[in-house]
């Protein structure tokens, strides 16, 4: 495949592509990484705000329904997988328009939704492994994953803000 062929719409989502899967790869290798070097619930100190640790979340962000007995891991699973799906439908209808930051936005969710999608369908729970603590609290551990969804809402945001007409 020769890029240069492509069209310009082609090459726009095979950038957004590129960028959801190496989300996904990173995320991934990370915690193959975390699992392989670490028991579970073990914390390495990086500095006074950021601690590594292995953990494994049942449930959703903040790991709410993690003690819901075991049904949630289907339920989010398919909702991510949809949610997906929608991000992809979503993409391909953008690459006639110049939403850079919505594109990208997506783009990041997508490869974080697909990173946590993966790991709840394989090991039954998301892997979590970083951190912070706020004056010594720790905050509840986060992924690649989770950051790519953060920095892709904020993305989402910001392209709201400046292209508030079209919403």
């Amino acid at each position: 495949m020769n890029i240069k062929n492509l069209t310009s719409e082609s090459r726009l989502l095979l950038k957004w592509s590129s960028v959801t899967t190496l989300i996904v790869i990173l995320d991934q290798w990370v915690k193959y990484w975390i699992v392989l070097n670490l028991s579970l619930y073990e914390k390495i100190g990086v500095n006074f705000f950021i601690n590594i640790t292995y953990q494994q979340n049942t449930g959703a962000a903040f790991s709410i329904l993690a003690d819901a007995g075991g049904w949630q891991r289907w339920f989010l699973s398919i909702l991510a997988i949809l949610v997906c799906g929608y991000i992809v439908h979503w993409l391909y209808q953008l690459r006639v328009t110049s939403q850079w930051y919505l594109a990208y936005g997506l783009s990041f969710v997508l490869g974080g939704a697909l990173g946590n999608v993966i790991d709840r369908i394989r090991l039954g729970y998301v892997v979590d492994y970083a951190q912070v603590l706020i004056n010594g609290w720790p905050f509840p551990s986060f992924n690649v994953a989770d950051a790519a969804i953060t920095i892709g809402a904020v993305l989402i945001i910001i392209d709201a803000i400046i292209n508030k007409e079209l919403y």
